[in-house]
């Protein structure tokens, strides 16, 4: 029979204060009153139908995401966590996450928010440099950034800080600063990850001017020295981790675990025991949602879908790709895979070793090339 391992569940909080410009998120701009209670409800609700479909398998993560799931009060989250435990088997040693936006958060929510079950802290920072807070459009300045950090951490020592490079006009010396100042306050996690400017965002339709391709290279190169030095190990393609502070959930669709999305426009991915993987999504209508209807459409993935899936995950991996591992969380024979498997190698792109293949520098600093391979 199929092994079914642990699952995660995704919670996603359409509401944000601004859209910024470069966003492609599923949001709303909240401009009345967050109807909290009644989300609240239909998430619930919403959790209780994917639940039927999982089979008491165990739940060893949590993340709240978004949107901006600190406008959201105390009530609102000490409900949502007790009433998924109330529904679920979530593990005591489960990791549960909060996305926080610098600007709706004070110190006594970070607390109820604790209070409430939440574990670890994710501050979306990108920057601590003001003039390029603007220009992103975020709605906070460096100093609330920096005020932030240091009410976090008189709570909770699991902290994520996301950061961005490669920002409109931004050089070298303004990248290094703002690993320098995350740094300076010691978060257990940091996410570091390259500005890009997505199809259906203003940004697209007016694009900023962004450093060129060298100068991403040397930020890229130099931050990641930094990093190393300050005791940061690599072990995903933009996440950089303390020890035994990796991030579980983003782990686990690295890994690619089975994950409930709930909330509108959530993605959820849930392997069955003969081996079939369903893919759902829910109602990105807000008044839908909360009228109940939560499906959009649920499928099949295909075998060619599962495979590109797989492999686009497990290579942002700073680790051996096992063979073992792709037979069972795909449930097939790495014998289907095996041209692609040879392209790879033949392109200096992937090492094969008799129980794992490996990529090479050249396969992670070319990974869409790789990946191309596989979905064709």
């Amino acid at each position: 029979m199929f092994k079914l391992s642990p699952i995660s569940i995704y919670i996603h909080i359409p509401w944000c204060l601004k859209k910024c410009g470069y966003c492609d998120f599923y949001s709303y701009v909240s401009k009345e009153i967050i109807p909290e209670k009644k989300y609240i409800d239909n998430l619930l609700k919403d959790l209780e139908k994917d639940l039927l479909l999982i089979e008491k398998r165990k739940i060893n993560t949590i993340f709240i995401g978004g949107g901006t799931p600190s406008l959201l009060n105390k009530e609102s989250i000490k409900k949502l966590i007790y009433g998924i435990k109330e529904r679920a088997f979530v593990s005591h040693k489960a990791e549960i996450s909060i996305e926080a936006n610098p600007k709706t958060l004070e110190f006594q929510r970070f607390v109820d928010y604790k209070n409430a079950g939440i574990n670890r802290f994710s501050l979306g920072i990108q920057t601590f440099h003001t003039h390029l807070l603007k220009k992103i459009e975020r709605t906070y300045d460096s100093q609330e950034a920096i005020n932030i950090i240091k009410e976090t951490k008189k709570i909770i020592h699991n902290l994520n800080l996301d950061l961005m490079y490669g920002l409109p006009n931004q050089r070298l010396e303004d990248a290094l600063l703002d690993l320098q100042y995350a740094i300076r306050y010691n978060p257990s996690h940091i996410s570091w990850y390259q500005f890009t400017i997505e199809p259906n965002t203003s940004f697209y339709a007016q694009k900023p001017k962004l450093p060129n391709d060298d100068m991403i290279f040397k930020i890229l190169i130099q931050g990641e020295k930094l990093l190393k030095k300050s005791g940061y190990k690599k072990y995903e393609i933009s996440s950089y981790s303390k020890k035994n502070y990796e991030c579980q959930h983003n782990l686990n669709y690295w890994n690619f675990g089975d994950y409930i999305g709930i909330g509108c426009g959530a993605h959820g991915k849930i392997t069955q025991k003969n081996g079939k993987m369903i893919r759902t999504i829910k109602n990105k209508n807000i008044n839908d949602f909360l009228n109940g209807n939560y499906l959009s459409s649920r499928n099949v993935i295909s075998q060619k879908d599962k495979i590109f899936e797989y492999f686009m995950n497990v290579f942002r991996l700073y680790k051996p790709v096992f063979k073992k591992h792709f037979r069972e969380k795909t449930n097939l024979n790495e014998i289907v895979i095996e041209k692609s498997i040879q392209k790879a190698i033949q392109s200096g792109f992937l090492i094969n070793k008799i129980n794992y293949w490996n990529t090479t520098k050249k396969g992670k600093n070319f990974l869409n090339l790789l990946l191309e391979i596989f979905l064709k």
